[in-house]
């Protein structure tokens, strides 16, 4: 019996065949394997987490670090003075806001939910179309979109260089530049920021080669997990973000999540059909942490969205046992929040101007 399946989004589990329920699923049929079997197979199909996520091209000095962490918390610097990039990526909610759709400048509706930043600059494009190729073209961008809601760059870094203490800053981060101060430098400093916002968790230690790192438990939900074929998506380091699958192979995705709005994805983007209803598999890294799910925070609950995905993606019912052994393999990916980022930094003093 082939256990292969195409995976999106937050995973896409297939027990049934036929449309009927198995005596017994794959987490309750699971085999007895020797750790080192399991551990080879989990080698092969993802990696551990890097110490931070820095490129030749986008380095992580500590003089970017300091300035994009304290660009990343100031709210200044929307037009109204209180939207900062903070206010969509939350430290007690794991770098998301917990909201079906993000708030922005003006209070307006932002078009989808917001992923946690949380070892996004891993993945290999950003936001769930995959509008930019990296965090720090989408920083730049949040300048003028409707998250800061600035009517250009100028406007932006004049509010930036009418706070003392900023210009400084810009010029240690970017000491070869003569007038560092501008959009670009923008995006590098809270890229390089967000470069650090790694959350190793216990399934590092097991590819490390710590077998006990995940209980047997989770060992038993990594195997369903890879048995299923949630792992054809879902995969390398991130757990998924390396790739574009379309929502709703077997049936439309809105009748499955109950969504409002029908959104046609990259379609939008692109205008070639075949891109219509898709988006970009999002990492399952801390997927514990960071409901609700889709690209419209349109399921409040892990189960569920577990559920819906087998449904919409193979048009399968999920036993209980799967769905069990799976969100128990799920939770291992948990890891800590970075400490620079659970607690915000003093910021240079200067009214909303």
């Amino acid at each position: 019996m082939s256990r292969h399946s195409v995976l999106w989004g937050v995973l896409v589990p297939a027990t049934l065949i036929g449309g009927e329920r198995p005596q017994l699923t794959l987490a309750a049929n699971a085999p007895q394997e020797k750790d080192s079997e399991l551990l080879k197979d989990a080698r092969d199909t993802f990696e551990p987490l890097p110490k931070d996520m820095a490129t030749r091209e986008f380095p992580v000095s500590p003089e970017r670090v300091s300035l994009g962490r304290k660009l990343f918390f100031d709210p200044r610097i929307s037009v109204d003075g209180t939207v900062s990039c903070s206010r969509c990526h939350l430290s007690a909610l794991y770098a998301t806001d917990a909201l079906p759709k993000s708030h922005g400048a003006r209070d307006k509706m932002l078009p989808r939910n917001a992923n946690t930043l949380f070892n996004t600059a891993l993945q290999f494009k950003q936001h769930w179309r995959g509008d930019f190729e990296n965090v720090e073209a989408q920083a730049k961008h949040a300048l003028t979109g409707p998250g800061f809601g600035n009517p250009d760059f100028a406007a932006a870094m004049a509010r930036v260089n009418a706070i003392t203490g900023y210009p400084e800053l810009f010029k240690k981060a970017f000491p070869d530049e003569a007038d560092p101060v501008n959009a670009d430098n923008w995006g590098k400093a809270i890229g390089a920021f967000e470069r650090t916002l790694v959350t190793p968790s216990r399934f590092d230690e097991y590819l490390g080669g710590k077998a006990d790192a995940l209980t047997p438990a989770e060992r038993n939900g990594l195997r369903v997990f890879m048995d299923i074929g949630c792992a054809n998506c879902h995969s390398g380091v991130g757990i998924g973000g390396s790739k574009f699958r379309k929502f709703g192979v077997k049936e439309d995705y809105w009748k499955a999540t109950g969504s409002k709005e029908i959104d046609k994805g990259r379609f939008d983007l692109t205008k070639d059909a075949a891109d219509t209803y898709t988006f970009k598999v999002p990492g399952l890294r801390n997927v514990e942490m960071t409901a609700p799910y889709f690209h419209d925070g349109s399921v409040d609950a892990l189960p569920g969205a577990v559920r819906v995905m087998a449904r919409v993606q193979l048009g399968k019912t999920l036993s209980d046992e799967d769905t069990g052994a799976i969100i128990t393999f799920l939770k291992s990916l948990t890891g800590k929040p970075p400490a620079d980022f659970i607690t915000a930094p003093v910021l240079p003093p200067a009214g909303f101007k």
